[in-house]
């Protein structure tokens, strides 16, 4: 099903001029460009031309080795990320010239498809088209390509993921038809806005691998009807590369056991699964002395890692990660660079004392390249909000001969 949409704010044809480019943020891009692939050169003819095109044009184009370089880096530099030791093997779709809405919504599933592998889950992004004065990139509105629905009931309950039911209420307003019979895990459509024009479209079912959950000696655990989908990619943050901003670039890795089996599943605000499983574990769930949350907790996850691995699909348990993020850490000050980290995000949600990277302190520097997710963005994925363009501002170009040894280019 696909339906198309005017944005009220945004009349057809009609952009704000994005900002020109911090040419200080595109030089020190460039530095480090040049400066970790030596094989690129020296960076001052690059930082040159760079300079004149953002004169010329408020903008400038990165190269494809730059596009590919930032968008790893950006994964590098992540610090609530806990699995960037495999942040070199990143694939990068080189996309830019798409910025269609439809065209934007096929490559998202296009992209979950080539990520998901056979179950061989692989690190994967995809850059659209950027901002560029005169001209926003597009924007996905989804937090993530897959996410599910939280249908509000009568009762004031909600069936589905909870933290989706404003999304899911507007994408309803939008035209996206619920399904017959709702479920606790319908796949919300993808939404898609660029060029003054807002784009519906449903994920073809072969882009939504989703996986059953099972447990490996509770027979009664399939009869909770749970299942999760293979692929965890980000939608709705923006890459920031050199001062060029890329709003439209979802990035993938693959699950660690803990974001779905200790979070999505078992927080009060999403699907709440601990005091059902609890009573079907005949725990004493009126005490928390009993220690029943931390029994039924373990027993979700244990589910999640076994039914992920029965399936063929790539996961990653929370032990595992810890040690992995531990050896990323040693490389890179093996390297002499700085390795962000939230320590809050980095210890998993689960047991995190058992794991080594609780014990220690982190370094906490602002780097870039990076990802960005601003409250803009936040308010699209949870609250079906149009995201804002960006602001219209005066733009003095300077002609482009002037950076180039200051002399007017011969009329032919």
């Amino acid at each position: 099903m696909t339906v198309r949409v005017w944005e009220p704010s945004t009349p057809p044809g009609v952009g704000a001029a994005s900002p020109v480019v911090d040419e200080a943020e595109a030089v020190e891009f460039l530095e480090l460009f040049h400066a970790e692939n030596p094989e690129a050169g020296p960076a001052a003819p690059r930082i040159r031309w760079v300079r004149a095109e953002i004169g010329f044009t408020g903008t400038y184009q990165h190269t494809s080795a730059e596009l590919a370089f930032g968008a790893r880096v950006a994964w590098r530099n992540s610090a609530r990320c806990i699995g960037r030791l495999y942040w070199r093997s990143m694939r990068v779709r080189d996309l830019r010239a798409v910025r269609e809405p439809a065209a934007v919504a096929a490559e998202c599933a296009e992209h979950l498809r080539i990520a998901f592998n056979g179950g061989k889950v692989r690190p994967l992004i995809t850059v659209f088209a950027p901002d560029a004065p005169g001209r926003p990139g597009p924007r996905i509105w989804n937090e993530q390509l897959i996410r599910y629905a939280g249908h509000r009931q009568a009762d004031g309950s909600v069936l589905g993921d909870p933290r989706y039911a404003g999304f899911t209420e507007a994408v309803g307003r939008l035209g996206w038809r619920r399904p017959e019979r709702p479920s606790a895990f319908d796949a919300l459509p993808l939404v898609v806005s660029s060029d003054g024009e807002t784009h519906l479209s449903t994920l073809p079912e072969d882009a939504v691998v989703e996986v059953p959950l099972v447990h490996p000696e509770l027979e009664w655990f399939a009869e909770l009807g749970l299942r999760w989908h293979a692929v965890p990619a980000i939608s709705n943050m923006r890459l920031s590369i050199g001062g060029v901003s890329y709003p439209a670039a979802p990035f993938n890795g693959w699950y660690m056991g803990t974001e779905i089996g200790a979070r999505n599943l078992t927080d009060p605000d999403r699907y709440d699964l601990l005091p059902e499983v609890g009573r079907r574990l005949g725990l004493d769930t009126g005490r928390e002395q009993t220690l029943w949350k931390d029994r039924a907790l373990v027993e979700i996850n244990r589910a999640v890692l076994h039914s992920f691995a029965a399936a063929g699909v790539t996961i990653s348990d929370h032990h595992t990660e810890s040690a992995r993020f531990l050896k990323h850490l040693e490389k890179e000050e093996r390297a002499g660079r700085v390795c962000p980290a939230d320590w809050s995000w980095i210890v998993p949600p689960m047991s995190g004392g058992l794991t080594p990277v609780f014990h220690r302190y982190y370094d906490t520097p602002h780097l870039r390249p990076e990802f960005v997710a601003d409250e803009d963005a936040t308010r699209a994925s949870l609250e079906g909000v149009a995201p804002t363009l960006p602001p219209t501002v005066p733009t003095r170009l300077t002609p482009m001969w002037t950076y180039l040894g200051g002399r007017r280019p011969a009329r032919s």
